[in-house]
């Protein structure tokens, strides 16, 4: 059995350190800010990404392409390894498509390799909680296809429920309609969305004020947990957000006093989501019995 390598994207938001530490690789999506393209090896601080926002800049982002994956396939392939590719949600981006095109190709030049990639339906940190959930799995020891079969068998569990300070950015996207997202900030109303099991950004409900939006996300967390609560004791609860480090822990100390839970993961949400969720996102990560 050869020895595999755990890649991924951009989106996955996973602190650097983390991925230092755990050798993992990522493929690089984009984003443009200003005339500039920023990648992960050459962005903004994120601080100041979420500050320009603020004032005004509108980023935009680009997927990782065909030749893109197929450059980092190569290098593994030619060191000896096999590859798990964790990739975004087909349903937000291209770029699962674009690593599963360099795989076919990789295997149709070299039939000995083994490349798996597999379509998350996940973003972000909730991403990011199923390659946390790998490692783990390939640090005990588990085989590629053994890692294989349980993300299929369980991505389906890794929730996301999120909130944004402000609905314009989901309106630049086309999440929302410019009618509600004008009437929304107007009114103060936040609104409470997830990533459905086509892993798709679907909204819930609306709120009327911050708080009580951060409230509803963990309030829906009790309602999705079910019998998972001691696996996100044991593993941990990842909270993404866009520069509201307060918020972020505002949650995390409501989570510990509802469930009992002290292991989080709390970092920014990376550019390349943050393009499209704007400043203020606060986000949320767990292992449920349903999305």
């Amino acid at each position: 059995m050869r020895n595999f390598v755990i890649t991924t994207d951009t989106t996955s938001d996973l602190p650097k350190d983390y991925m230092k530490e755990h050798n993992i690789t990522v493929l690089p999506l984009s984003y443009i800010l200003e005339g500039i393209t920023y990648t992960q090896d050459n962005g903004l601080e994120f601080k100041e990404f979420y500050n320009k926002m603020k004032n005004g800049s509108m980023p935009t982002t680009s997927q990782v392409n065909p030749t893109q994956a197929k450059e980092v396939f190569q290098k593994f392939y030619d060191e000896g390894y096999d590859v798990l590719h964790i990739a975004f949600s087909s349903a937000l981006s291209g770029s699962y498509n674009s690593a599963r095109i360099a795989a076919e190709e990789m295997l149709e030049e070299h039939p000995d390799c083994k490349i798996e990639v597999i379509d998350s339906l996940c973003a972000s940190m909730g991403e990011g909680l199923l390659i946390h959930k790998a490692v783990l799995m390939k640090d005990a020891g588990k085989s590629i296809d053994e890692i294989v079969q349980w993300i299929e068998e369980n991505k389906l569990h890794v929730c996301h429920n999120f909130t944004p300070l402000d609905l314009f950015h989901l309106y630049r996207g086309g999440r929302v309609s410019k009618t509600a997202a004008v009437l929304g900030t107007m009114i103060n109303v936040k609104p409470i969305l997830h990533v459905d099991n086509e892993g798709r950004l679907v909204a819930l409900s609306k709120v009327r004020g911050r708080k009580k939006s951060l409230i509803t996300l963990v309030d829906n967390m009790e309602q999705q947990i079910g019998s998972y609560i001691e696996e996100n004791r044991r593993d941990g609860v990842f909270i993404g957000h866009g520069d509201v480090p307060e918020d972020a822990q505002f949650v995390a100390d409501l989570i510990k006093e509802r469930f009992g839970i002290e292991a989080f993961v709390i970092d920014y949400v990376g550019p390349v989501i943050g393009a499209h969720t704007g400043p203020g996102i606060l986000a949320l990560f767990f292992m449920g019995e349903t999305r």
